[in-house]
């Protein structure tokens, strides 16, 4: 049976890339001394956020980033672990970089980059939050650790569903969704939570329609939403980080065949366009609405 040891990580991020740096190189020694295969961060855990962390893209020291992503990987290759960065990837001049999640192999390569695809916001004329500072992505990304496919997606893309049957298509078994639902909300009121609720209830939904794993991590910068946590194919959170405290997640995702597939008989069917569960009678008693 395939099976993947996997810490999920959270802590504070913040405008300063050398303090993120030495936090993620002390959680990934941390996930290697309890035997992790992989290590997954948060959105933007080492560049921190523009528009939120720091004002705007031009705040960010590119070199510092370039050079602390190159310590990360030589960390990486030293514990044999993969990981899953949350960073900023720089474009071309004149074009916004992408929010991205590096993936990093457990030789301390880039072997794939996952960018951000439904960047939040626009009122119609002016582009807002996440457009204001990033471009989208448009591919996916997917990849194999220790013979699992994986995929990666980030902070809103959660709310689109179709992202996921796309990842179902490519046979993913486990999806690393990297947060930053912290330090600013939608609302000014630091009181009104209702990601608490929907964060969790909406990715065990994706795991238990899409029959795959889930590591949902976040900043724990205050006023942080909700703590990481992982979800099991059958859409049950095995266990949840506290709120607004740095530390890591260990979960054993076992590719078992036995979880529980509600779905599962006509998923397939579903994908390819047919939305019923069987034959559709020729009766005109079906076709005609009007009668009783």
């Amino acid at each position: 049976m395939k099976s993947l040891r996997v810490a999920t990580c959270q802590f504070s991020v913040e405008p300063q890339i050398a303090r993120n740096r030495k936090e993620i190189l002390r959680l990934m020694d941390r996930a290697h001394a309890e035997n992790a295969d992989v290590v997954h961060f948060s959105e933007c855990a080492l560049s921190g956020y523009a528009g939120v962390e720091f004002p705007d893209i031009d705040s960010l020291d590119w070199t510092a980033l370039k050079a602390a992503t190159r310590d990360i990987q030589q960390r990486a290759k030293e514990l044999n672990l993969w990981v899953l960065l949350g960073s900023t990837h720089q474009l071309s001049e004149g074009n916004k970089p992408h929010n991205s999640v590096y993936v990093i192999n457990d030789r301390g390569r880039i072997v794939s980059r996952y960018d951000k695809r439904f960047c939040t916001g626009t009122d119609g004329r002016t582009p807002t939050l996440d457009l204001k500072h990033y471009s989208p992505g448009n591919r996916n990304c997917v990849f194999r650790v220790k013979g699992v496919t994986c995929g990666v997606l980030i902070c809103y893309d959660y709310r689109f569903p179709e992202l996921y049957r796309d990842l179902k298509r490519e046979q993913v078994q486990l999806v690393f969704q990297s947060f930053h639902n912290a330090r600013q909300t939608v609302v000014d009121d630091a009181s009104y939570n209702i990601w608490k609720t929907i964060v969790p209830s909406t990715m065990s939904c994706r795991a238990a329609e899409n029959h795959f794993w889930i590591s949902a991590n976040n900043s724990t910068t205050r006023p942080s939403r909700w703590g990481s946590f992982a979800v099991q194919p059958d859409g049950q959170i095995t266990s949840q980080l506290p709120i607004h405290r740095s530390g890591i997640l260990i979960t054993e995702m076992e590719m078992r065949a036995d979880f529980f597939d509600a779905p599962g008989p006509w998923r397939d069917a579903a994908m390819n366009g047919q939305l019923h569960s069987g034959c559709v009678v020729d009766d005109p008693r079906s076709s005609d609405i009007s009668c009783l």
